[in-house]
């Protein structure tokens, strides 16, 4: 008879880790795809199984039958997602209700036309530098770490100078509508 533990039997070893490596290889593409399956989207569906998994091991469920975690984790990977689904709408609600208020102050008159040609000259005035640093953030849609070691900056000297952008941004092209 062989004396090495078998893969139904974590509780043989010494160190509790590999039941719990095993508890997630066990479980985290079926989670995965169950997940894919309720219409969650590829990322959104890691972020959610690898929570319920952080649940389901502080639960205590790395030893429980493996029929019985998976129901589990089903269910609070399911509640996950639709939690997040749930936030998701709320902020695209207040973002929509933001917007609409937006465009009836200032955006209605023209459809934006006076507002896209203000950003436009505002834009011109900047030092080539800010220019180049907004283009490669929302037009290439860049990351502040890779942004930052173009510009020989750290990722919050990064977050500081868009800010800042921003802002002057804001201010030039409410100064030249006002005009």
């Amino acid at each position: 008879m062989s004396s090495l533990p078998c893969r139904t039997e974590p509780h043989l070893t010494n160190n509790p880790e590999p039941s719990v490596d095993a508890f997630v290889r066990r479980h985290q593409a079926g989670l995965w795809r169950f997940l894919r399956l309720c219409g969650c989207r590829g990322a959104a569906a890691a972020d959610s199984a690898q929570e319920a998994l952080v649940v389901a091991i502080r639960r205590g469920l790395v030893d429980a039958e493996p029929a019985v975690a998976a129901a589990f984790l089903r269910q609070t990977a399911r509640f996950v997602w639709l939690r997040d689904q749930r936030d998701e709408r709320r902020r695209a609600a207040h973002q929509a209700d933001a917007a609409e208020r937006l465009w009836q102050q200032h955006l209605v008159d023209d459809d934006g036309a006076g507002w896209l040609e203000a950003l436009d000259r505002c834009l011109e005035t900047l030092p080539a530098r800010s220019r180049a640093a907004l283009q490669r953030t929302y037009r290439d849609g860049v990351g502040r770490q890779e942004l930052g070691a173009e510009l020989g900056i750290g990722e919050h000297g990064v977050r500081t100078l868009l800010q800042r952008l921003r802002a002057a941004l804001r201010d030039c092209i409410e100064r030249r509508r006002r005009s």
